[in-house]
Parts: C-alpha cells; structure tokens; sequence
C-alpha cells in the first residue's frame, strides 16, 4: 500500500548547511483532515482541531538556518497520532473488533488516545459509529509506518555522522485556563525526558536555562514527561537523546478561534534564541574530543 502523492504523510525541510546532529519533529501539526474521516466524524471542524498542535511547525520553522531539519505532519492527530506506537489501537473502535492479543493496550488507549484517536477532548467523541477493520492498517501504513521510517533514518545518518544524534519533539499544550483567576494552569514550556531516561542530563539543563534566559516560565516532565518519540528513540547508551518540548499555545494563539496572537512572532523569535544555544552547545560538544560524556543519561 503507497501513500498519494497528493497527501504525503510528512514534510521534511533540510538543513541548509547540515552541521548539526539535530533533527526537530512536529508530530502534531498536521492540518489535513481527510473528506472520508470527516464524513465519519460527528463533530465540527473546529471541534476536530481541539488535539492540533496548531503552527507548532511554523513556530519552528526557523530550524533549517541552525544546520538542523524539521520534520512535520501532514494530517491531523485526530486522524492518526503520530505520538504513538502502531499498536496502540482500541480493538472495539472497529468493526469487526481487532484481536487484543494482537495490540499495545496501553493507558492512552484505555482513555481513548490510541494510535487512531476516538475523542479529540474529554467527552468530545470522534466517531458517529465503529470503524472498518482494514481502516486501521491503512492509516497506520499509509501515515505512521513512512513518518517513523524517516525519523529513524534522519536519527541513524546523524549519529553515524556526528557520533550522537539528538531529537527535540515539539508539541503544544492547552492552557487550561483556571476558571476563578483566567490564568494559565500550565507554565510556559514543559520539558520532558522521561524522567531522565530519554536523553543526557546535560541536554534538558542546557535547554531548560535557555529558555528560562528568553524569558519563558519552564518546568520538567509534569504533566508531559514525553511521549511515544521521546521514549521510542530516545536511548542515551546509544547516544541517541530526545527531549520533549511542549509550549503553552495561550501564548501565541486564540484557544477559541484558532488564529495566531500578535505575540506570536515573539513567541517564535524566543524559541528560536534558545534552541539555537543549545544546537550550538552540543554541536561543539560532539566535535570536540574534551566535551562532555553525553553516553548515560541523568547522573
């Protein structure tokens, strides 16, 4: 089964001078809903967008000018979550019901998060009724199988190259604003490394410094410790490390309306300022033979 050319299931974007061992991913910004999936849903367009990470991918589109590539979604999450392992599916979304010896029922498909999503929030319910069988190894092969194929790839080439490769996942996050004082619940940025098993402790201070020096309000792994990618790939033994990194999207978008805020080029200007230390930091720190030991994770 091939993917149409007219809806891949990524977009890459090259470094324009490949001298990092950076690769960024945006596994949640994709803005393709498909005609078929929307005939199935009974919710809204705009109810279907509530699990986008919208404009993360743009926030990050700065990445290819640092020696870095991005890697983006082309269809939405609640299509198909990239963020998840091919067989994290809910046997009873189908119809016939998938065998569950066969599957990876994990917490997120017990909450209705699998790999093909049944709700986009809570109570907020996809699907008008089950799915064909043969929908879930379309999806998967069509989507999932391609994307993680080409992250693995990317990974590999730079770690062969550079000795260590490095993944920063980037998601957003709802602001959950509390209802007594309209504040955000969540601080600006979240940082997850799987509680320090998904990549060198080095990598989650430098960046989580970074970031606090650009002014955002940073916390470590609650409630986002990293997801399927950063705990699939990241193994600092291998020298492979990947860090989470999810941005409160009540700084840079409406909530309701889905449009970017004036703040938004900010936002992305600040991003920018403190990743592009830390592509530095570790750029020099793999091609020097005194840089620091990034081999184990959190000492």
């Amino acid at each position: 089964m091939t993917v149409s050319p007219q809806h891949p299931a990524f977009v890459l974007t090259p470094p324009e001078d490949q001298h990092t061992a950076f690769v960024f991913a945006a596994p949640h910004s994709g803005r393709l809903y498909p005609e078929s999936f929307r005939a199935r849903s009974i919710l809204s367009d705009a109810e279907l967008r509530q699990s986008e990470d919208a404009f993360v991918d743009e926030l990050f589109s700065w990445v290819p000018k640092k020696g870095a590539c991005l890697l983006a979604a082309t269809h939405a999450r609640a299509y198909l979550d990239l963020n998840r392992a091919a067989g994290e599916l809910d046997p009873n979304l189908f119809s016939p019901p998938l065998d569950p010896g066969r599957l990876d029922i994990s917490h997120r498909v017990r909450s209705g998060l699998g790999i093909i999503p049944s709700i986009v929030a809570e109570g907020a319910y996809i699907y008008k009724e089950p799915l064909p069988a043969r929908e879930a190894e379309k999806r998967v092969k069509e989507i999932h199988a391609p994307y993680h194929g080409k992250l693995h790839e990317l990974l590999d080439n730079r770690r062969k190259r550079f000795g260590s490769a490095f993944l920063v996942d980037c998601h957003s996050m709802p602001s959950e604003a509390s209802p007594i004082t309209g504040k955000s619940k969540h601080p600006d940025i979240i940082l997850g490394d799987s509680w320090g098993s998904a990549c060198a402790a080095q990598l989650t201070a430098t960046a989580e410094k970074a970031l606090l020096d650009a002014g955002f309000h940073v916390r470590r792994n609650v409630p986002y410790s990293g997801g399927y990618s950063t705990q699939h790939y990241g193994n600092p033994n291998a020298r492979l490390h990947a860090l989470q990194i999810e941005i409160n999207r009540s700084l840079y978008m409406n909530e309701r309306t889905y449009e970017k805020l004036p703040q938004f080029e900010g936002v992305k200007a600040a991003l920018e300022k403190a990743m592009s230390q830390v592509i530095a930091a570790f750029s020099a720190s793999i091609s020097s033979a005194s840089g620091p030991n990034l081999k184990n994770a959190a000492e």
